[in-house]
């Protein structure tokens, strides 16, 4: 079993950014949003020293978790990003890159970030990997694993030396506090699938967007915990939708029972009803069919 460090890089709690290193070779696990990507990398530059970064591993393509990668590589041009093929995809799409400066840029200034350079046009992916492949980063052997269900480019990487799952947002966020948010932006019965194929893997440390490492017990609750969760608040939609409730009496449910006070810091309220409204038409399509 290879001895990682793994460290929060993040700026701001919303970011994704934590750094995996084996003393040889220094891995960043998705990068935070377009505007704090240079104090990200700063950071990076903190724990490593003259160290190179050497691979990014993105987990889909949302901007809070790629957009930083652009700054980052001005820092550390030689670091290889690695991600699936649909985020590649997305990433080519100037209509996509542009809605993602968009919202990186509307956070921004909620921040009191007014100014910053637009890199978005230099999204990239080197390796493009699909479910199963292996990614070499020096000694530590990452398999990439499909987890669609919060959007269809949704990847995990799996070190099973470590029995380490560097999870996906699909799989749910934890906001401490026994807060934990469904996630499920393209298929709901999608996302239950990837709960399944998750649990068949051998794990004993997970690292969780938007919150970091959890290990042994506390990694089982979470999986439990998370897809309970999810099949919960679906059940919670289906009642409302049953009794004939609208989708803004759903909306309302969502404010009042979800977005907790802990939650807003990392959670952009934009990004929020967005993300909640798609998941109330989603659970209202599926359960129709």
């Amino acid at each position: 079993m290879k001895n990682l460090r793994i460290t929060d890089v993040r700026v701001l709690t919303g970011d994704c950014a934590f750094l995996i290193d084996d003393g040889e070779t220094a891995v960043l696990y998705d990068t935070g949003f377009g505007f704090t990507g240079d104090c990200i990398a700063q950071n990076i530059h903190a724990e490593l020293g003259e160290r190179s970064l050497d691979y990014i591993l993105l987990t889909h393509s949302h901007y809070d978790h790629v957009l930083g990668a652009p700054y980052i590589l001005r820092h550390y041009p030689k670091a290889k990003v690695v991600a699936g093929e649909y985020a590649a995809t997305i990433f080519a799409k100037p209509s996509a890159r542009a809605k993602m400066h968009e919202l990186d840029q509307k956070f921004a200034h909620t921040c009191g970030v007014e100014e910053y350079d637009d890199l978005t046009d230099e999204l990239k992916v080197d390796i493009i990997v699909r479910d199963g492949d292996v990614v070499s980063c020096g000694a530590m052997q990452f398999t990439a694993v499909a987890l669609p269900g919060h959007t269809k480019c949704s990847v995990g990487f799996y070190l099973a030396e470590n029995r380490l799952l560097l999870s996906s947002e699909t799989l749910g966020v934890y906001f401490g506090n026994d807060t934990y948010m469904p996630s499920y932006l393209v298929g709901y019965q999608m996302t239950l699938d990837s709960f399944a194929k998750a649990k068949m893997l051998k794990i004993s440390s997970l690292l969780i967007p938007h919150y970091g490492l959890v290990t042994g017990k506390e990694a089982e609750r979470f999986l439990e915990n998370s897809e309970k969760t999810a099949r919960d608040f679906a059940q919670h939609l289906r009642e409302i939708f049953a009794r004939g409730g609208s989708d803004e009496e759903a909306l309302d449910y969502c404010r009042e029972h979800i977005y907790l006070e802990h939650v807003r810091p990392t959670y952009p309220i934009d990004a929020f009803l967005l993300n909640s409204s798609i998941m109330i038409g989603l659970i209202r399509k599926e359960s129709t069919l």
